[in-house]
Order: structure tokens, then sequence, then C-alpha cells
């Protein structure tokens, strides 16, 4: 049952995408290209390297979360240092033509603001470009453009998904809840008061920076509805991960198998599409 993936931006709560994909896989699914904006990005690329779900929720659970973030430079409140150190644990000088199934990343530039799809290069220079959440950490420099979180214009990148497999199922993996459930979500602190975030967290023009970034997440929230409505995803799994912030220290046990449990939840629908049934149907429409 071969499907393509696209998996949505939302910080630690990509930690969810490790549970969707071991939960596919372990039910029989395909994955034969994955698509990805910010941690989703992140996640689609150390997949398609060949890192297995397990292996990467077993590593990242001995890596100690305080120690991907540190102060930025420039125009951003933290760097990509830590970040950066984590990631060659899986990624080292690979580029796009090393990956093992079709793999592309989305960014936006910041000076055209158009969106830009990540499939050639060093691998993880797109990666520090996808999840460069803007005012957070610094954007990226690639090919004479200043690039920030694909999010920004596309939070799941189903179309992208779609072109990197054309004739097979997407599958969106959204890390923002429904329209309906947006007003039952908790207020959450946008800078989370861990040891190393404390210092920012409690001044002013931070706390005014919690009000303006969860205002751009309903934006967020309403361009990933909005776009997946146009864009047709053939199933949506949506892990319950309205409770975690973006920054906040998690339990990437606990997190990746809220994504187990969302793959569960839509089992009827995904082998309705990946079966023969499904591919029937996609022949004649």
């Amino acid at each position: 049952m071969d499907i393509s993936l696209a998996l949505g931006g939302g910080g630690v709560k990509g930690n969810a995408h490790l549970g969707v994909l071991r939960a596919l896989e372990k039910e029989g699914f395909s994955i034969r290209a994955v698509a990805g904006t910010s941690a989703g990005g992140m996640t689609a690329a150390i997949y398609a390297a060949g890192h297995k779900p397990q292996e990467i929720i077993d590593a990242l659970k001995e890596m100690k979360q305080g120690d991907f973030y540190s102060f930025g430079r420039g125009p951003a409140l933290l760097g990509l240092k830590g970040i950066t150190q984590a990631l060659r644990k899986f990624i080292n000088e690979e580029t796009f033509a090393d990956l093992r199934i079709p793999c592309a990343l989305t960014a936006v530039d910041i000076e055209s603001m158009q969106e830009i799809v990540l499939q050639e290069g060093r691998l993880l220079d797109a990666i520090m470009a996808t999840i460069a959440i803007p005012g957070i950490f610094p954007p990226q420099e690639w090919g004479g453009r200043l690039l920030v979180d694909g999010g920004v214009l596309d939070p799941v990148p189903v179309q992208v998904a779609r072109s990197l497999a054309p004739g097979l199922p997407v599958v969106a993996v959204s890390l923002s809840p429904p329209p309906e459930k947006w007003s039952q979500l908790p207020a959450l602190k946008f800078i989370p008061e861990t040891p190393i975030l404390k210092p920012i967290a409690r001044l002013r023009v931070a706390q005014a920076f919690d009000i303006f970034a969860r205002s751009l997440e309903m934006g967020s929230f309403m361009l990933a509805d909005t776009r997946m409505k146009l864009e047709k995803p053939d199933v949506i799994i949506r892990p319950q991960v309205g409770d975690i912030g973006i920054l906040d220290k998690v339990d990437v046990v606990e997190v990746a198998a809220r994504g187990d449990a969302a793959v569960e939840e839509v089992l009827p629908q995904l082998h309705r599409v990946a079966g023969w049934r499904g591919k029937v149907r996609r022949w004649f429409t």
C-alpha cells in the first residue's frame, strides 16, 4: 500500500510525526515520498535519509532538549547551533541525491515573499532553512536567497508531496487542530520558562512577543485548514498536540505515542484510499 506523506510544522509537536511514521510502517504502508515543512521537514529529511522512526525516537529521548537552544545573533531570539549538533547524529554531508526516497522541504524567501521548494543541495542546510521560525531562529542563506520557515506560507505541503509521487494517495499530517477545536486550546506561552529561555521569557518584550506569536498561530491554523481544503489530501491525520507549545520541553516517547493513536483513528480511511479500490478510483478521476 504505497502512499506519499506531507508532514506539517509545529516545533516540538513534530515528535508526533515519528509515531505516525512508526504506525504507518507497522500497518504495512510503504511511504514512497515525503514532503515536509518546519518540524515536519526535519522529520521528513531524517526519515528519507534511511533512519527508522524508533531509531530516531530512541536517539532523541537520550538528548537534553535544553541543549538544542542557544542565544542567537542578529534578528533572532535563539540560535541554531544546538539543533545543528543534534542533527549531525543523523545527517552530515548528505545531499538530496543521497536520499532513499524522494523528499522535498519548503521554505519562504523573506524578500520576494515566495514559497521555495528545496530538493537539491546539502540536506542539513535545507533543514536549517525550513525550521527558521521568523523572530525565533535566524533566517538562512540559500543560493542568494534569505529563507525562513516554510510554514509561513505552507503549513502542510500537500501539493509538494503530490508532485513527488504523482498517482499515489497523499496523506497529510497536520499538527494544528480542526477549526471546531480552536476555542478549546489552552493559552500557551510561545517562549516557555525553561532554564535557557527564562531570562528571555520574563522580559516585557518577550511577553509582548507571546501575544504577537499567538496571533500568528491563529493565522497559521486558518492557513493550514484553508490550504488542505483547496489541495484535498486523500487522508488527514491529526495527532492531538494542541496542549503543547512549539518550544516546550516534552517527553518524546509520549508525544510520539500521540502520533500512533492518530493513525489508529483513520485506519479505515487509509486502507480505503491505499488499497486496490482506491487505485481504481484514481485511475478514473
